[in-house]
């Protein structure tokens, strides 16, 4: 199974050609009193790069916005090498708490970067998830706030971006949803990745599950390659009504962001030169409104999902295109948008 690195071939710039390319669209923060609480990003130091403290610090504290916290979600890496199978994603929580206690030392800026850890657990495994729970948990010392298990599925090239190769409707799966059930109980949220194809499916879980906390990861992967391409306005229709469907159900919150991945289909990665702000807010403007519009803004929560998007932008110029987007909502909207939503639904301190 190709990996997401892999995917277009040359088109996917490594990460060490994304900082060089970034770095040439450049811009000022604007806004850059408002508070950012950052809830979705990732570290790794694997096939796909090294992006650690020092590469996460470079972009988080060198923009000029005011980033005053992160939260990290899991990405497949530095599982335990050993042991049973279902705790070795124990060894992600274990890696990045320590880099969570290194920002705490105060030595890589004023920002607390990981002050929160999402991990992986396998619902898959029913009931037997639990001990798997309980020791993410204690690995992350206080900071673990819940779990991602990604179901993304696809019948063409959006497949490529998953590590996991999901069944088609695995959150409806019996057994599934017995691992799901223990989520709440523990006090820990359910983050939500598949492609917008797959969002009636997770109508269905939030109508079985009403009192567990789920966020909707990158506005619900709205996808834009084979077999989505040449559709962006039908693709949008149908995306806008899983959407509106999805708001009525009160313990879902949604991440605004994850627009600049390649599975959206824009070609701003193909550029000599990143594209500006307002590029990048003219495209993704629709949907952003829309999520807004849908959830209102205590509900939703502007991410960066970096080092992801960096095939697209610079950390600071994504923050900007969001901000250009967010222009007319007034500072109690900014707020929430902000900082304040993922605080809450993260019970982090701001």
């Amino acid at each position: 199974m190709a990996k997401p690195y892999e995917f277009r071939g040359n088109a996917y710039r490594k990460l060490t050609e994304a900082n060089t390319w970034t770095k040439l669209g450049h811009e000022a923060a604007l806004e850059p009193d408002l508070p950012i609480l950052d809830p979705h990003h990732h570290v790794w130091d694997d096939e796909r790069g090294r992006y650690l403290i020092h590469e996460l610090a470079e972009d988080v504290v060198g923009t000029g916005h005011n980033v005053v916290a992160t939260l990290f979600i899991e990405a497949g890496s530095m599982y335990r090498a050993s042991g049973p199978v279902a705790m070795q994603p124990v060894g992600e929580v274990e890696f990045v708490n320590g880099i969570a206690a290194m920002s705490a030392s105060g030595r890589y800026g004023k920002t607390r970067l990981i002050d929160g850890i999402i991990g992986h657990g396998d619902l898959a495994l029913g009931d037997q998830v639990r001990p798997v729970l309980e020791a993410l948990i204690a690995a992350g010392n206080g900071r673990l706030r819940g779990i991602r298990h990604g179901v993304t599925w696809d019948t063409g090239k959006a497949a490529r971006f998953g590590r996991r190769q999901a069944p088609q409707h695995q959150v409806l799966d019996p057994v599934f949803r017995k691992g799901f059930a223990h989520l709440q109980p523990l006090g820990l949220s359910f983050e939500s990745w598949q492609f917008h194809p797959q969002l009636p499916d997770l109508v269905d879980l939030l109508r079985a599950f009403p009192d567990t906390n789920v966020i909707l990861n990158h506005v619900g992967g709205l996808l834009g390659i084979p077999p989505h391409d040449g559709k962006r306005d039908e693709v949008f229709a149908i995306w806008r009504g899983h959407i509106r469907e999805l708001a009525q159900f009160p313990n879902l919150t949604v991440k605004v962001g994850g627009l600049g991945m390649l599975y959206c289909g824009w070609d701003f990665h193909l550029r000599d030169v990143p594209p500006s702000s307002e590029e990048l807010a003219a495209a993704w403007r629709p949907y952003v409104e829309t999520c807004i519009e849908a959830f209102g803004p205590n509900r939703c929560m502007m991410e960066s999902n970096f080092p992801v998007d960096k095939q697209s932008c610079g950390y600071g110029v994504l923050w900007n295109a969001l901000k250009r987007i967010t222009r007319n909502c007034t500072a109690s909207e900014k707020a929430a948008l902000y900082h304040g939503t993922a605080a809450r639904v993260y019970r982090l301190a701001v």
